[in-house]
């Protein structure tokens, strides 16, 4: 009974010895995931979508409550893009589906709720922009359009969202009324150009008197030690221009420097105390969004598309586009993209027609506006019209979020692609994605029937 007892004692020892062992290494396994991994990806339950996942080591960014549930991710969700939504005048807003009329409506899909569509860790779910529900969801409430409608009978109802037809929360460039209004479009407007920035309205209404600054002017401490270029890039940057001196960036009070002490490099919040609409863009953009989030700023090799490894490692802020003391915008406006994107897209830029337009304007060969930039496109101009101040005058700024109107791309037709080109050849353009590929060197290959749909269900031509 003695040697039995032993024996069990003996298992007993060797089963937790074992059990120790397997511990200690299933710890250190861990441990060493967690040095070389952000904890999160390790405790995630699948890769998030190319729509957040820059933001991934920062779980709290949509799970603000961990018993909130639908509810506490919607406001999530609504914390970041409820502006774009009203921008676009939303096609699908909540208050639709809540009307007692849609009720049954919530019971083939929920409406109601942004993850319904937009599921994270779902990636292998992903069909862009983060949806992750079926394709041919649309045809829940809208079974019957092929009676409404002859023009789609027979439709595939997976195509619903294709290029030139339905967008789910913008179909403003797609509806009917607008697309008769456009019907006789001409592919290229006789005199194509964009909204020119005209800042000066702003400092008008700020009732600020603007004088120009030469080296002269120039309040830098240590002024005989600035480099010459430095000197000569600032005296010919819009700052100078504006009566902007050195010490109102490199001495100035902010949040992370409370007092007013000469610093030689200038953070993002020094931009931030005039321009601040912009950097509201810039945060809520792919390019900031890290930023906004309280993590390191992003940099390209964490981007999923293609990049130029020289630009691998480098932060993205202000200044990453707007070189110190130049703050060129015309650098900004192309080299600054260049130097990090690298898709095939990004890299037929420079073959284009749109390439060739540019260039012209800024050889001082064609007029302002006439070029087509990669920001002409990505970071066009907006015109602000509610803002009291301006006295009844229309001020232009740029759209700093470059992600504002990339997906889906219809978004562009009204704010950039119609300022040079008719919608027929607008819509048949953005659904070419070969064309879009060599960046739109050569005529669509594509019809999108909308128009013509439009056409007949109003008479013909008429």
């Amino acid at each position: 009974m003695s040697e039995q007892i032993k024996t069990e004692k003996s298992t007993n020892k060797l089963v937790w010895l074992i059990w120790i062992v397997l511990t200690a290494v299933l710890a250190g396994i861990l441990a060493w995931q967690m040095l070389k991994t952000e904890p999160a990806e390790i405790f995630s339950p699948g890769k998030l979508t190319s729509a957040h996942h820059q933001i991934t080591e920062n779980c709290s960014a949509c799970h603000t409550d961990s018993f909130g549930g639908l509810k506490s991710l919607d406001k999530s969700c609504l914390q970041c893009h409820s502006e774009q939504l009203n921008m676009q005048k939303d096609s699908h807003p909540a208050k639709k589906f809540a009307d007692p009329r849609n009720a049954d409506r919530l019971e083939k899909i929920d409406a109601l709720s942004c993850v319904t569509c937009h599921g994270e860790h779902q990636v292998e779910r992903d069909t862009g922009m983060a949806v992750t529900v079926a394709s041919d969801f649309c045809i829940k409430c809208h079974a019957d359009v092929d009676e409404e409608r002859p023009t789609h009978k027979g439709f595939n109802t997976k195509t619903c969202a294709t290029g030139g037809c339905h967008n789910y929360h913008d179909n403003s460039a797609l509806y009917e009324d607008f697309l008769m209004l456009h019907k006789d479009d001409v592919d290229v407007s006789k005199h194509p150009v964009v909204d020119m920035k005209n800042s000066e309205v702003w400092m008008d209404a700020l009732q600020k008197e603007v004088k120009a600054l030469n080296i002269t002017d120039m309040d830098a401490n240590y002024v005989e030690h600035i480099d010459s270029k430095i000197s000569h890039d600032w005296v010919e940057s819009s700052h100078a221009k504006a009566g902007v001196n050195c010490k109102a960036c490199h001495q100035v009070k902010t949040e992370s420097n409370l007092e007013q002490k000469w610093q030689n490099k200038v953070g993002m919040d020094v931009c931030m105390t005039c321009h601040a609409r912009e950097a509201d863009g810039f945060l809520d953009g792919k390019h900031g969004m890290r930023i906004k989030q309280g993590l390191t700023p992003m940099t390209p090799d964490k981007a999923r598309l293609p990049m130029n490894p020289m630009a691998h490692g480098s932060q993205l802020t202000c200044m990453s586009c707007h070189a110190s003391h130049s703050f060129a915008p015309q650098k900004a406006a192309v080299e600054s993209c260049l130097k990090c994107h690298a898709d095939v897209h990004s890299q037929n830029y420079k073959k284009s027609k749109h390439f060739g337009l540019w260039h012209e304007e800024i050889s001082g060969n064609a007029r302002p506006g006439s070029g087509v930039s990669c920001a002409t496109c990505h970071m066009p101009r907006v015109v602000i019209e509610e803002d009291e101040s301006l006295s009844g005058k229309h001020e232009v700024r740029v759209e700093h979020n470059q992600s504002l109107n990339l997906r889906p791309n219809e978004k562009m037709v009204r704010g950039v692609c119609l300022k040079c080109h008719g919608l027929q050849f607008t819509l048949d353009a953005l659904a070419d994605k070969k064309l879009i590929d060599n960046n739109f060197s050569t005529m669509p290959s594509i019809h999108v029937e909308s128009i013509d749909w439009a056409k007949k269900a109003h008479g013909g031509d008429r």
